[in-house]
This record gives C-alpha cells, sequence and structure tokens, in this order.
C-alpha cells in the first residue's frame, strides 16, 4: 500500500492506526502493532501503576515508554497528546515538550485546540494527526496544519463530542470538507470495516477496543475477558459534563446514569468517577464496578490474541472480503 496516503505520510506499511487507549497501550503494544506493519500509539499514563498528579513525573513516564518503544521496535509510532482546558493543559504541555525532545515520528493529538501544538510540533519534525468529531472541525484543523485528521464515529469507544454522527455519516463528510489525508475510526475491528472506510473516503483506519483485547495490551485480564464475552449490545453513551464517553455496559455505567438522572451535583459525579474510573478498571480490575471506555465493536470481539497475529488476520480477512466485494458489485449489474 505504498501509494495509499497515510502509508507514504507515516511510512508505515499498512493505513491501520492503533488508537491511544488510557492505562492501555503501553509500550509492548504501541511496539507490536508497529513491527507488523501499522502504526502503534502509546496512550495516556502507560505504563503507569498508580494516578500521579505530579507534571513532570508524567512528562517523564511518557518519555520512559518511547524509549522503550524504540528499545523493540524501529519502526515509526506515534504518542497521544490530550490537549485538555484550563489547569490541565500543563500535562500536554509538558507531553509536548518530551516528544520534541525525543523526535518522536506522530503525536495523535486529541480533546482540544488544533493550533494549540501543531505548529510547535511540526517545528520539530513531527506529523500531527488531530481527532476531530464534525466536517467543520476537520476544516480547521486543516487551516491549523495538520498533516492529518482522525474523526470517530459516534460506535467508537472512549470520549466524544456531543454530535452522535456515525462513522457512516461522518467519514464522507470529512473526506468532502477536506484536502489531507483522513483516517477514520468507531465500530471497526474486521477487514470488513475496514474495506467499509476505505469505500466511505477514509484513507487509514484507527482501531482502538479491538486492540484493548490483545495479549500486549495493559488492560486487566478482568476486562479483555469482559470485551470478549460482550454481545451484540454491549456498550451504553454516557453524558459527561463536556463530552460523551461510550462504555461497556456494567454496574458502573448503571450506577452513573442513575445519579444523573436524579440530579447529583457535578462534584459528586466527579467524586464518583475518580472512585470508579479506568484507573479502577483496566489496572485493578474491577471489570464490573468501574468505567470501560470501549466501542461497539465489542460485540465482533471473541478471542485475545498477540497484536501481531491480530494485524495478520485484519490483512487477510481484507484480501478475502475484498474478493467477495468484487464477486458481489459485479452480481449488482
Amino acid at each position: 500500500m505504498t501509494q495509499n496516503r497515510i502509508c507514504s505520510l507515516l511510512g508505515i506499511r499498512y493505513p491501520i492506526i492503533q488508537a491511544p487507549m488510557n492505562w492501555v497501550s503501553g509500550a509492548a503494544l504501541t511496539a507490536a502493532v508497529s513491527e507488523a506493519g501499522g502504526m502503534g500509539t502509546i496512550g495516556p499514563n502507560a505504563g503507569a501503576d498508580k494516578i500521579n498528579p505530579d507534571v513532570e513525573a508524567t512528562g517523564e513516564l511518557v518519555r520512559k515508554q518511547i524509549r522503550k518503544v524504540r528499545e523493540l521496535t524501529n519502526k515509526p509510532f506515534a504518542v497521544n497528546v490530550v490537549v485538555g482546558f484550563g489547569e490541565d493543559t500543563k500535562y500536554s504541555k509538558k507531553i509536548v515538550d518530551v516528544l520534541v525532545e525525543e523526535k518522536i515520528p506522530a503525536a495523535i493529538v486529541s480533546v482540544g485546540r488544533p493550533d494549540t501544538y501543531t505548529q510547535t510540533l511540526k517545528n520539530a519534525g513531527i506529523k500531527v494527526l488531530h481527532a476531530i468529531s464534525t466536517a467543520r472541525h476537520a476544516q480547521k484543523a486543516r487551516d491549523a496544519g495538520v498533516d492529518a485528521v482522525i474523526c470517530e464515529g459516534f460506535e467508537a469507544g472512549g470520549h466524544k463530542g456531543f454530535t452522535e454522527l456515525t462513522t457512516f455519516v461522518l467519514t464522507p463528510m470529512v473526506a468532502d470538507a477536506v484536502d489531507i489525508p483522513v483516517v477514520t475510526g468507531g465500530g471497526i475491528g474486521d477487514g470488513r470495516g475496514i474495506l467499509a472506510a476505505l469505500a466511505l473516503g477514509a484513507d487509514g483506519i484507527y482501531m482502538g477496543s479491538r486492540f484493548m483485547a490483545t495479549l500486549e495490551s495493559e488492560s486487566h485480564d478482568n476486562v479483555k475477558q469482559a470485551i470478549a464475552a460482550a454481545n451484540d449490545v454491549c456498550t451504553v453513551s454516557v453524558s459527561k459534563e463536556f463530552m460523551l464517553a461510550r462504555d461497556l455496559a456494567n454496574t458502573f455505567t448503571e450506577q452513573f446514569q442513575e445519579m444523573r438522572k436524579s440530579g447529583a451535583s457535578t462534584q459528586e459525579l466527579i467524586a464518583f468517577l475518580e472512585e470508579h474510573g479506568q484507573y479502577q478498571s483496566q489496572h485493578l480490575g474491577q471489570a464490573e464496578d468501574a468505567e470501560i471506555c470501549c466501542g461497539q465493536v465489542a460485540g465482533l470481539i471473541h478471542d485475545i490474541p498477540p497484536a501481531a497475529r491480530l494485524m495478520e488476520q485484519l490483512i487477510s480477512d481484507i484480501q478475502k472480503r475484498f474478493s467477495q466485494l468484487e464477486q458481489q458489485v459485479k452480481n449488482f449489474f
């Protein structure tokens, strides 16, 4: 796929990007995906064993993960920068400083304005991919100078805007709105999803939940098993203060939704999230009583393979599904 715009931009073999996931995508998963021909991404709190509010410690943890990835592979990889708001931007600023010092290949920037760090990163030779949720946001990111945009449909796991645009609708809207490469995610877990995304106008694929259920993922085994056992109606959209989150349905989501309905204060909701968050699920293994950010694609996940084998399966599935699609199209006319 050397003519593919994302492959050419990032220097990778396959246009498959492992999405960054909090407490999940550390050096081992990042390196495994990159070594297999895709692009792995270091996520927030990768490699951490506790919640640490110290800014310097947060930056140095990211530096340690970057260097560990480089010990495991010489292939390109990315690091997630969560811009944040207000006082929280002190963390993203420190992480950007580390990325520039370490001369990483690419940054996936999310949850914030595209003009905050784009030029700083690009001046350091770092490719910038910015996550957006509408075509208008994609145009703003393009105008800010990003190298590519990442659109996530409403099916995707984790945090997103309130637009509720699905992958099937959002992807062609963004592809029509900008002339830079478009990566899309949300509901993609096999060759069928990848082919559909390409047909909708995407240059690359953004895949998170499917990589969460791999051997190298830092997810607790309880979480991986919960995902593998999930059925077709296994996630819910949870409304938070500034955004939506798609989570694996469990006792946590029931309790949080009930708190909102009963009029719990913002402070009460924040306190509940701090006690039942991703740290408690992904790191401590509280798969029933804590939040698990996960996409609807969980209903298609039934195993927990090594990341390299998953990449092989995806490529093989694309080829098989494409042959079937060719025949279906021929039969259509």
